[in-house]
């Protein structure tokens, strides 16, 4: 589920926001990160070790509770349309030498949301998931992404799902309480629930409900607040660009802080691929963030194939106008929305999760065999 999905890290979701990417240019990949040297191998297998035990409790977490384990294809024909994910293209070659472009996919989430569409209601996948122009302390080019829906659930259901799940991984590791450089959290203890605009409120000393409503936004007004608090406006930003900005660099570092938080009520422009809720401001999607770290992006699922027709095409126009490319759509999701019951839908970010489980620092330490490159911090 993209923005950055759908987060958690991984955006976005969904999610792994644009905000949060760390871009290295004309990167060479000139020699192997050395990991598999024992010595460097001996400082990572336990964190590797608990990596395995958690694994093992998500899947019996899921199980228990009625979830089918889904293995979704990695080839698609789209992978995905959130202008600031970046893919891996490669190509088919067919028997009769006939040649087409396919991607890596960004998110399990077309192919989960046309299992949906064919009749299941509870389904998850522990996938490996592939993001171009990714790479730092919580970002790697190949990772795991923990994605799983309800059919015919009202998306708060996964409130409690976000609850119960981290206590289920710091049970697996034996955390008492979950770290990342310096902050904690308790993983028992019930989450915060905090709005997007009281957290803008809280922490930027910004109104966001003034600057826009269910009819558009104010970019001009969010430009004078952004400069305002100290932040650097370039004439290009758009209104969701200074919104990732505050969202970045104000916000996110407060949250979750002794206990997780959900942050909800996410403004309609920033909607991805949730429906909008009555009050029409408002979308049903929110975020989970633990010790400063956003860890998964939720959506109560947008089921109209023509609205998400046009999410799709404004976000591959803004990404043509950044990038000078854009991916194609998959015609077959926008049927298979058309199919698909009511239903809610969550991407988490699991090496995220195990780095705060364990208390480790770097995403490369908790993942088995790291993608090599050029100055490694192994």
């Amino acid at each position: 589920m993209p923005p950055g999905r759908k987060d958690a890290p991984g955006a976005a979701p969904s999610g792994y926001k644009a905000s949060h990417v760390v871009f290295k240019k004309n990167a060479q990949m000139s020699k192997p990160s050395l990991w598999w040297r024992a010595a460097a191998h001996a400082g990572r297998r336990p964190f590797l070790a608990k990596r395995s035990a958690l694994m093992r409790a998500t899947r019996g977490f899921f199980e228990s509770r009625g979830f089918v384990e889904v293995d979704p294809a990695i080839l698609q024909v789209s992978p995905g349309n959130e202008a600031h994910i970046s893919a891996f293209a490669t190509e088919l070659i067919a028997p009769d030498t006939s040649r087409s472009r396919l991607y890596l996919h960004s998110s399990p989430e077309f192919a989960a949301k046309k299992l949906l569409a064919a009749g299941e209601e509870r389904l998850y996948c522990l996938t490996h998931v592939f993001r171009n122009r990714e790479r730092g302390p919580l970002h790697h080019p190949e990772f795991m992404m923990l994605e799983w829906y309800r059919a015919n659930a009202p998306y708060e259901t996964l409130f409690q799902d976000c609850a119960e799940l981290v206590a289920v991984a710091a049970d697996a590791t034996e955390a008492r309480r979950l770290t990342y450089r310096g902050i904690d959290a308790d993983p028992h203890a019930a989450p915060e629930i905090l709005t997007v605009g009281e957290a803008f409120q809280r922490y930027a000393d910004i109104d966001l409900l003034a600057t826009y409503d269910a009819t558009g936004s104010d970019r001009d007004l969010l430009a004078r607040e952004t400069q305002r608090i100290g932040l650097r406006v370039v004439e290009d930003d758009s209104w969701s660009d200074l919104f990732s900005k505050i969202l970045s660099a104000k916000v996110e570092p407060h949250l979750g802080h002794g206990r997780a938080t959900l942050l909800v009520d996410y403004p309609a422009p920033e909607a991805a691929l949730a429906r909008l809720k009555k009050d029409r401001r408002f979308a049903e999607r929110f975020e989970l963030y633990v010790c400063g770290i956003e860890l998964a992006n939720v959506f109560g699922e947008l089921t109209d194939a023509a609205e998400q027709k046009r999410r799709f095409e404004a976000e591959m126009a803004e990404r043509q106008r950044v990038y000078g490319e854009s991916y194609p759509l998959d015609p077959e999701f926008l049927l298979a929305l058309e199919a698909m019951p009511q239903a809610c839908g969550i991407a988490l970010g699991f090496d995220r999760l195990v780095m705060l489980a364990t208390g480790a620092t770097h995403i490369e330490q908790v993942i088995w065999t790291p993608v090599a490159e050029k100055g490694s911090p192994l």
